[in-house]
């Protein structure tokens, strides 16, 4: 819990103190990102219990939904998980109608993933349990707030990870996508 006896900013909504590289201030992000985090996935999680998966499949169902055709050699990048754990993941994703695997078109040695309709159901329910949360917390934060937060957050990514990470915000011709999807 908070405590409100705690020297700086006490209230999730306050603002950083101007000393906000002192451990203090570090923790009090590092506690905020994680009980947020904990917080949002959680109706995600109920989901998939529901259905025997978890996290990790979750996450490969959001990046396969952003790219469909994902190789899965970026898809691994992506996870920074190891082949082994991934070909479980993918395994399970398949055996479970929300997954498919298709040889690439221009190299034969690829394996490209799309989702099932299934799949795509599913994982529109994830993101609608998701986006409630993290929509009703951006619209009390307002738009500054959010590009600080997006700010931070783009400042955690390993640089040589970036282009991959932003990459995602673009349409496979390398168009930027609307606002709406």
């Amino acid at each position: 819990m908070i405590d409100a006896s705690r020297p700086g900013p006490s209230r999730a909504a306050g603002a950083a103190s101007p000393l906000f590289l002192r451990d203090a201030e570090v923790r009090r992000g590092i506690e905020l990102l994680y009980f947020g985090y904990a917080s949002m996935i959680r109706g995600a999680d109920r989901i998939l219990a529901e259905r025997g998966l978890g996290r990790a499949h979750h996450r490969a169902l959001y990046f396969i939904a952003r790219r469909p055709g994902l190789a899965v050699s970026d898809l691994l990048r992506l996870l920074a998980i190891t082949k082994q754990s991934l070909s479980r993941v993918l395994a399970d994703l398949v055996r479970h109608g929300l997954v498919e695997s298709r040889v690439g078109e221009e190299d034969r040695r690829q394996r490209r993933l799309r989702l099932t309709e299934e799949g795509a159901e599913l994982e529109a329910e994830l993101f609608e349990a998701l986006r409630e949360r993290v929509a009703g917390a951006y619209a009390q934060a307002g738009q500054e707030a959010v590009s600080g937060f997006w700010a931070v957050l783009t400042g955690l990514i390993p640089p040589q990870d970036r282009a991959l990470v932003l990459s995602l915000d673009r349409d496979p011709r390398g168009r930027r996508e609307s606002a709406g999807g």
